[in-house]
């Protein structure tokens, strides 16, 4: 029961768009975060990570308000991917992976052996090493957000928080991101993650939380949430649900 919410209420300018939610995120787990676009996952995922303050309510990690964490010790705990990132000018690959590392640094913010092993295995991993001089500015945007999602394993804590994180990739990166969460699933952290491919997160996720104006309608495994009342209900999507004949997960099949 590392991280919970509360009576939650969160948004933008006085106007509620995650309304009273209790929620604890099942630790160990890959979960994913689903809905119809403007239900409130990335502003959920933006509470839980500390990014938007609640109207209501509160977020907790292990039992603490999580506004009550000093910055760094959380920064150790959650490390977050946003949806969209800003575009940097004169930084090179390897110096913004090695930005992840900030909460381990000292006074001067000098990386040691443990922070350049831990930028070198995360770099390999997403398989940027070949880029680790070139310019962000200078990449794709695929490129771009594997380098973001590097800097963001680099932080190296049990929790990653990622909104979205195969935009811009082709299928076969995102294939590839998918099945690196796995890999840093089995080594004990708990993901949580905004997707909009509702097979791809029923094929790769433990858990499943689907959101609707703003509420959580369902959560549980793939198998009991994916139903065609739900698809319907949720989405307005007439879908008849199958057995994926590879991963033997539920499969979405519009009808």
């Amino acid at each position: 029961m590392s991280l919970s919410t509360h009576n939650l209420s969160v948004g933008y300018h006085n106007n509620i768009v995650v309304d009273q939610v209790n929620l604890t995120i099942p630790e160990g787990k890959i979960i994913a975060l689903l809905g119809p676009n403007g239900c409130g996952k990335s502003t959920l995922l933006k509470a839980m990570a500390r990014i938007l303050p609640p109207m209501a309510g509160q977020v907790q990690w292990q039992g603490q308000n999580l506004h009550k964490i000093p910055s760094k010790q959380l920064a150790r705990k959650l490390a977050l991917l946003p949806q969209t990132q800003p575009i940097p000018e004169g930084i090179k690959v390897v110096d913004l992976v090695s930005y992840g590392r900030s909460p381990y640094t000292g006074f001067w913010g000098r990386i040691n052996a443990e922070d350049k092993r831990i930028i070198k295995r995360v770099m390999q991993e997403t398989k940027i090493t070949e880029l680790a001089n070139q310019l962000v500015s200078e990449l794709s945007g695929g490129q771009r957000q594997r380098v973001w999602l590097a800097m963001t394993l680099a932080q190296d804590t049990p929790y990653l928080l990622l909104d979205e994180p195969t935009t811009y990739m082709d299928l076969n990166h995102q294939v590839e991101l998918m099945h690196l969460l796995r890999q840093f699933n089995k080594q004990g952290k708990t993901i949580i993650t905004v997707l909009h491919d509702i097979n791809q997160a029923a094929r790769y996720c433990d858990h499943l939380i689907l959101m609707k104006h703003g509420e959580i309608i369902r959560q549980g495994s793939p198998e009991t949430v994916l139903t065609k009342a739900l698809l319907k209900s949720v989405f307005s999507l007439n879908a008849q649900i199958h057995q994926d004949p590879i991963a033997k997960t539920p499969m979405c099949v519009v009808e």
